[in-house]
């Protein structure tokens, strides 16, 4: 079996949210609603994927910013500002679905994976996906994904979600699951193969060949 890559960790990069955080925090309610403006989307999309009820997307986006905000005066700075937010934020989510329970991981089966980085090959199309038999394929392999994706362990599914939906760095993958990056990479090479394993009878690949 193919050893998962593991190389140095990056260094840690600037938050270029500082200043405005900085602002927050001395009482500037414009800085902070600058902030929502910045991040408001891209919270509600992280929302929406863990909470089935498009409904609710919105007022648990909302929630969260409430939240940080009543927070911001212990935020020091330790962590980037939207991974700090986004730690609020599944909190605020997984809570919403406990109280409906719900599975508080669901990966978006339309977003392809394994496409970012050295642990991946190019993906290969079975067919031409315009025509009938193609959107028949490309239904069968987001079922494919879905099914492979709930299959996974929990500290697996967290990490292929934030990596491959989230589009988050393997730093920030650790910082926000407490792990080190090693076991970050290690958890997300572990869950790619398992993806791939059901997903080669759809897309006929050949043994030792990732999709």
């Amino acid at each position: 079996m193919t050893t998962p890559p593991d190389g140095p960790a990056r260094p840690a990069r600037p938050d270029v949210d500082a200043p405005l955080v900085q602002r927050a925090r001395e009482g500037d309610q414009r800085a902070f609603e600058m902030l929502v403006i910045k991040y408001q989307r891209r919270l509600e999309r992280l929302i929406g994927r863990m909470v089935r009820d498009t409904d609710q997307v919105a007022d648990i986006a909302q929630e969260s910013f409430i939240r940080a905000y009543r927070a911001l005066p212990n935020f020091r700075g330790e962590s980037a500002f939207y991974t700090w937010l986004y730690r609020i934020a599944v909190n605020t989510a997984r809570k919403a679905l406990h109280d409906a329970r719900r599975d508080p991981l669901v990966l978006e089966a339309s977003r392809p994976l394994g496409d970012d980085d050295e642990t991946s090959a190019p993906q290969r199309e079975p067919t031409d996906m315009t025509t009938p038999e193609g959107v028949l394929a490309s239904k069968e392999i987001a079922t494919a994904v879905n099914a492979a994706v709930e299959a996974l362990s929990p500290d697996l599914r967290q990490a292929i979600t934030l990596r491959e939906v989230e589009g988050l760095s393997y730093d920030e993958i650790a910082e926000l699951m407490n792990s080190p990056i090693g076991t970050v990479r290690s958890r997300i090479f572990r869950a790619r193969e398992a993806i791939a394993q059901r997903l080669k009878p759809l897309l006929d690949t050949r043994d030792g060949e990732r999709w």
